[in-house]
């Protein structure tokens, strides 16, 4: 077996492929590619496995390209979906498709002289020259209308069985216009294999069989599994329904590392194979480990860590790290006073808080600012909480003589009080 699909088969990763498909990797270094619709100004994790797999084909000696549609986006990828997307207009596309460029170019290798190395294309470039009756006239012919019907993608959406009330015109041509991004990837690339979800079976078939009709060629299809949690749940959302973005403007280190290290036992066994770029051996002792000490969640620690690292390097992952030990105690004052804005708020998401001007805040007596903060009721209450040694500021304890400085502010504008083990306070300082 070709080791690339190997690899792809021991992670979990491997849905179908095409007849033919390994014995083309083995004879020659191969062409790939996958697509990226440019549906934000950043990616997130549902992109994640089809990033991943680019890396492991690049690693495995062959070439990969990352497509983002900038033609595709304009339309919208039916598969998968029970309502009609909302059309972008141009502007808000093309910021969208430069987004995903610089993003892309974090996690494949496009620089040296290696007849590997990655390329970045848009379909927008090839697509913005042909009019209408030359696509109907050069592609359209080439495809019937009962071969597209009787893709799944169509079917569910003409029948009614996902919902929708049939589809429009512009989202029925989506494979036709994915079919010819593969032919010109194939005539002038030397693309021979398209990869995606396994929900994209449809759309790059029609690729394969419009290279074989107007190229008379043979191209190739490999898909993987598209990714649920163990208990078949939706991957990659919040229980709010939000998606947790690659961009960290979007979803913070915190926040993303956050997701990874609270996965289940069962999906991080599952997600380890398949967001991680460890090694059989490592991931497979990793696992018997924890079976051994669950209780220690090392498992989720080095997932997290792995794809935090992948995703926004050792540094935001050290300062994520840090926010986490943060609520544990197990962190020093100067490691909390370290913390951005955003983080604090996210550590501490639901903690009261109080704007309080910066001059009654600073130089104030602990037991004053504990009152009129409101965080407790008075001064007494405060001045009996301090003798018991139960206040801490920034996590660390104080007596009644404590008086904060500029210094001691989270970003150089918050206070953490607490009292006991769980009730926190926040103060700003404006």
């Amino acid at each position: 077996m070709n080791s690339f699909i190997e690899e792809l088969k021991w992670r979990g990763l491997f849905a179908d492929m095409m007849p033919g498909t390994d014995e083309q990797l083995d004879k020659e270094m191969t062409t790939a590619y996958i697509g990226f619709d440019p549906t934000a100004d950043s990616l997130h994790i549902g992109s994640l496995i089809q990033i991943k797999i680019l890396a492991h084909f690049q690693q495995h000696g062959h070439k990969p390209i990352a497509l983002v549609g900038g033609a595709t986006g304009m339309i919208g990828d039916p598969s998968g979906k029970s309502a009609e997307r909302n059309l972008l207009d141009e502007d808000t596309l093309l910021h969208y498709v430069d987004c995903l460029k610089n993003q892309l170019s974090r996690f494949l290798d496009f620089s040296g002289s290696e007849p590997n190395k990655a390329e970045l294309v848009n379909n927008y470039d090839w697509m913005k020259n042909i009019s209408f009756l030359d696509f109907a006239k050069n592609v359209g012919k080439n495809i019937t209308v009962n071969y597209m019907m009787a893709k799944d993608s169509v079917k569910k959406r003409f029948s009614g069985e996902s919902g929708a009330d049939g589809m429009s015109f512009t989202e029925f041509t989506y494979q036709l216009i994915q079919g010819f991004d593969f032919l010109h990837l194939y005539q002038n690339n030397g693309v021979k294999l398209q990869m995606g979800g396994s929900d994209q079976w449809g759309n790059i078939t029609t690729g394969t069989e419009l290279i074989r009709r107007k190229a008379q060629g043979t191209a190739f299809a490999l898909t993987v599994p598209l990714i649920t949690k163990a208990d078949g749940s939706k991957f990659g959302k919040s229980e709010a329904g939000e998606n947790y973005w690659l961009d960290k403007k979007k979803t913070s280190p915190y926040k993303f590392y956050q997701f990874w290290v609270n996965s289940t036992d069962a999906d991080a066994e599952r997600f380890i194979k398949f967001y991680t770029f460890l090694p059989k051996e490592k991931i497979e002792a990793l696992i018997e480990e924890h079976k051994t000490a669950a209780h220690e969640r090392k498992l989720q620690k080095k997932l997290a860590e792995e794809v935090t690292v992948w995703v926004h390097g050792r540094e935001e992952y050290e300062k994520a790290l840090k926010a986490s030990e943060i609520l544990f105690g197990r962190s020093t004052a100067e490691d909390l006073v370290s913390l951005d804005e955003e983080t604090f708020l996210e550590v501490f998401d639901g903690v009261p808080q109080a704007e309080i001007a910066k001059a009654e805040v600073l130089g104030v007596n602990i037991v004053d600012l504990l009152s009129t903060s409101g965080f407790l009721k008075s001064k007494s209450e405060a001045t009996r909480e301090l003798k018991g040694n139960a206040i801490s500021v920034n996590k660390t304890k104080v007596d009644d003589q404590y008086t904060a400085s500029e210094n001691d502010l989270i970003d150089g504008k918050f206070l953490l009080l607490q009292k006991g083990k769980k009730s926190y306070f926040i103060v700003k300082a404006i």
